[in-house]
C-alpha cells in the first residue's frame, strides 16, 4: 500500500492530526546462512520489500497497535510492558518499545498503523522489518528531544534483543542489522561476532542478471522448529574445539583447522553442523571477494555449493526448498540457486540471465507446484537503502 494511503487508513483508525512514517526493509541473504549465531560471516542486503509503521504521539501513556491487513486493535501501557510476551500480533513491536524503555529511551504513549509489503514466513526477515521499523521510530522520537543523532547499529542490537529476549527467538544478528544498515546496490559483509562491516557492490542488473526471490510459501515456525537446536549442537563442537584452537567462536575455525581437529568432536551430528559453519564461514569470504570483480558465474557456484552443505550437514531446507532449489537450477540461464534466511520454509533465490527471468518463474513455479501441492510466489526485488524515515507528503 503507497505511503499517502496509509496516512488516510490511520486518520480513519486515529482521527485527524500529524503523522509520520519509518520504514524497516526486508533482507535477503547473498550467502553465509547460520554462520551469523556462530559469529561468522555473512553478506545481505536490504530488499525494496518492507514494513512502514505510521505513528502519532499521545500523552496517556497508551500504545494503540493496528495493521492495515488486520482488524484488530492491539493496547499496552508504558507503566508496564513486560506482560504483553505472549499477546501473539503486537509482541516485536512492545518487546522493542520494553527494551528501549530499560535503555533509557523516551518511550511514550503512541497510535501505530502497520503495513507489510514482505510476506510473513518467506525467510526473508519480516520480524526483523518489523522490530527495525519500530525502534527507528522510537530512536528518533527520543533523539529529537535531546538532539542527537540515531545511532542505527544500536537499533539493529535493540531489535535483536527484542526477538531475543521477549518473543524468545534465539536469533543472530544478521537480519537486524541488514534491515538497519543497508545501502542501495550493496550488500553487507559483515562479521558477526564483533559487528566490523564493510559495503560490497552488487551489480548484477549490470552485467544481465537478476536476482529473484521463491517463495515456498511452506508454513512454518521458527521457534517451534529446530533452530535453537542446531544453534546448541553449533555450541557443543566450538566446546570441543577451543580446547584444542585459539578461537573465539566456531566461525573463527579455518577449513584446514577443522579437518585437522574435526576427530575431537565426539558427537556425528555437531560435527556435520560445524562442517557447514566453518566452510560456509569460507565461501562467503570468497562470495564477497568474487562480487567484488564481478566474477557472477562463480558467486553463482558458490549459490549451489552453500546450498548443498545446508541441505546435507545442516539439514535445515526440507522437501520443498529443495525442490524449488532444484527446480529453478534446472531451468535455462540460471548460473546459482540456494535456500535463504533461516530456513524449515521460507524463500530460495536465484541468480538468473535476465532475458530467462520470466521463464524461470513460469516453468520453476509448474514443476514446483506439481511435486509439492504448493503454489509458490515469486518476487523481484530491488537493493535498497536501510532503515529510516519516510516523508509524508502534506495535504
Amino acid at each position: 500500500m503507497e505511503i499517502e494511503s496509509l496516512k488516510s487508513m490511520f486518520v480513519k483508525y486515529y482521527g485527524e492530526g500529524s503523522v509520520r512514517a519509518f520504514c524497516g526493509p526486508a533482507r535477503v541473504n547473498l550467502i553465509g546462512e547460520h554462520t551469523d549465531h556462530q559469529g561468522g560471516y555473512v553478506l545481505p542486503a536490504a530488499i525494496s520489500l518492507r514494513s512502514m509503521c505510521l505513528l502519532r504521539e499521545r500523552d496517556d501513556g497508551i500504545i494503540r497497535l493496528r495493521a492495515s491487513d488486520i482488524d484488530t486493535t492491539v493496547e499496552a501501557h508504558i507503566s508496564d510492558l513486560s506482560k504483553y510476551k505472549t499477546i501473539g500480533w503486537g509482541a516485536y513491536q512492545i518487546g522493542v518499545a520494553y527494551v528501549m524503555q530499560q535503555k533509557g529511551y523516551s518511550v511514550t504513549g503512541m497510535d501505530v498503523l502497520f503495513d507489510e509489503t514482505v510476506p510473513h514466513g518467506s525467510g526473508l526477515s519480516s520480524s526483523a522489518a518489523i522490530e527495525v521499523a519500530m525502534a527507528t521510530a522510537i530512536a528518533t522520537l527520543s533523539h529529537e528531544k535531546i538532539s542527537t543523532p540515531v545511532d542505527y547499529v544500536e537499533i539493529a542490537l535493540i531489535a535483536q534483543e527484542a526477538e531475543n529476549q521477549y518473543v524468545g527467538m534465539n536469533c543472530g544478528i544478521m537480519d537486524q542489522f541488514a534491515s538497519s544498515m543497508g545501502q542501495k546496490d550493496s550488500a553487507i559483509f559483515l562479521r558477526c561476532s564483533d559487528l566490523i562491516y564493510r559495503y560490497v557492490p552488487v551489480r548484477f542488473d549490470q552485467y544481465g542478471y537478476r536476482l529473484v526471490l521463491c517463495n515456498t510459501k511452506k508454513p512454518r515456525s521458527l521457534i517451534e522448529s529446530a533452530y535453537n537446536q542446531r544453534r546448541k549442537e553449533c555450541d557443543e563442537a566450538y566446546k570441543s574445539l577451543e580446547k584444542a584452537l585459539d578461537i573465539k567462536c566456531l566461525a573463527d575455525v579455518t577449513p584446514q583447522q577443522f579437518e585437522d581437529n574435526k576427530s575431537i568432536i565426539a558427537n556425528p551430528v555437531a560435527l556435520k553442523r560445524a562442517r557447514h559453519v566453518v566452510y560456509e564461514n569460507a565461501r562467503t569470504i570468497s562470495a564477497c571477494e568474487l562480487l567484488e570483480r564481478d566474477d557472477l558465474v562463480a558467486f553463482g557456484r558458490l549459490m549451489n555449493e552453500s546450498h548443498e552443505s545446508l541441505r546435507k550437514d545442516f539439514e535445515v531446507t526440507g522437501i520443498e526448498l529443495d525442490a524449488m532449489v532444484d527446480a529453478c537450477k534446472s531451468q535455462e540461464g540460471v548460473i546459482g540457486a540456494r535456500m535463504t534466511g533461516a530456513g524449515f520454509g521460507g524463500c530460495a533465490i536465484a541468480l538468473v540471465e535476465t532475458r530467462h527471468s520470466d521463464a524461470l518463474i513460469a516453468n520453476a513455479g509448474e514443476i514446483y507446484r506439481k511435486k509439492t501441492g504448493y503454489s509458490p510466489e515469486f518476487y523481484y526485488a530491488d537493493i535498497t537503502d536501510g532503515a529510516g524515515e519516510r516523508r509524508i507528503e502534506s495535504t
